[in-house]
């Protein structure tokens, strides 16, 4: 077994439901990792929910991680839940009970400047819609320049969406923020919701050995995700659990579970409605080309390359999510 051998420091940004909770879970039980704050938006669930249910996955973790409250709306867009996918509660509407402390004083946008100051080379970790994280860089553009990795749960390269067929839920919701985002210059890691279907789903087998670890967290993990379970085997007709904010943290704490990543100019479609919030990816560098050149620079911001993982180490990650419910 290899001992952790130095501290990493995580800034959380969540909408947390379900899947959110159990990338908590991931990052707050994780041995190397120091959780310095988690601020919570608007997007699953509204935002006093989402930080209802951040406290209550903290407290179950027996962490007192402090947890601020942000943007309770997009940028300029109607806000839209996906209560339908995580339940009114975002947990699966099981009742569980008030968490016994509250949120912070300060405002998620505060939070995110001042934990960055405070922790140059931190890894900023997004599961929800990046609202509160554009306007933290609207108000000091340069924290851009302190965050070691960001790696955002969003989007959906080159595949089909999970809320349209053009667009993946944390990025439809608030595209504009999205779009700041990642013209920020960043050190953007995008893990999109993808990742998580097919054998990377947490299946009935893993279900069962999940509950057979016996521990509360494991108990709460699959509990929390009953909704969603339904809600994923009504939109993809696959069964079992996808847990696209899991896949994501266990990136975040391990990057080698990436096994095939490239760099590369992302940009957010915020004019269309058939596309709105779609993750165009410039995969084959066409933007390079004289001939497109000039195409791509009227059309867009053009910003900065970021890093498109494209496939996981499905058993690894797996192995991942056990090991911190264990």
């Amino acid at each position: 077994m290899n001992l952790p051998t130095s501290r990493r420091t995580f800034l959380i940004d969540t909408d947390t439901a379900s899947d959110d909770a159990v990338a908590l879970i991931m990052a707050l039980r994780a041995p190397d990792v120091d959780v310095a704050a988690i601020t919570t938006v608007a997007g699953n669930v509204p935002v006093a929910q989402a930080t209802r249910n951040a406290l209550y996955t903290a407290e179950l973790c027996g962490s007192d991680v402090p947890v601020f409250a942000g943007a309770g709306q997009p940028l300029l867009r109607e806000y839209a839940t996906a209560t339908w996918f995580h339940g009114e509660d975002g947990f699966g509407d099981h009742g569980y009970p008030e968490p016994r402390r509250g949120a912070g004083g300060a405002h998620a946008v505060d939070a995110i400047v001042s934990t960055i100051k405070t922790h140059p080379g931190l890894t900023l970790v997004t599961l929800g819609p990046l609202t509160n994280v554009a306007l933290a860089l609207a108000r000091d553009p340069g924290i851009s320049k302190q965050v070691g990795r960001c790696v955002i749960m969003g989007g959906n390269p080159c595949t089909e969406g999970n809320v349209t067929p053009a667009a993946e839920y944390n990025i439809w919701v608030d595209p504009e923020a999205a779009r700041m985002v990642f013209l920020s210059g960043l050190p953007i890691e995008l893990v999109g919701w993808q990742l998580c279907r097919g054998d990377a789903a947490v299946n009935t087998r893993d279900i069962d050995e999940i509950l057979d670890l016996d521990t509360p967290l494991a108990r709460f993990a699959i509990e929390c995700n009953s909704t969603a379970m339904e809600a994923y085997r009504v939109q993809t007709g696959e069964i079992g659990i996808s847990l696209p904010d899991p896949v994501a943290m266990s990136i975040a704490l391990d990057p080698t579970i990436c096994t095939s990543a490239s760099s590369h100019y992302v940009e957010v479609e915020t004019a269309s409605e058939l596309t709105r919030g779609m993750t165009v990816v410039d995969r084959l560098n066409v933007a390079a080309n004289e001939r497109n050149r000039d195409i791509w620079k009227q059309t867009t911001g053009r910003g900065f390359p970021m890093r498109v993982c494209w496939a996981i180490d499905i058993q690894r990650w797996k192995r991942a999510l056990f090991a911190a419910l264990g």
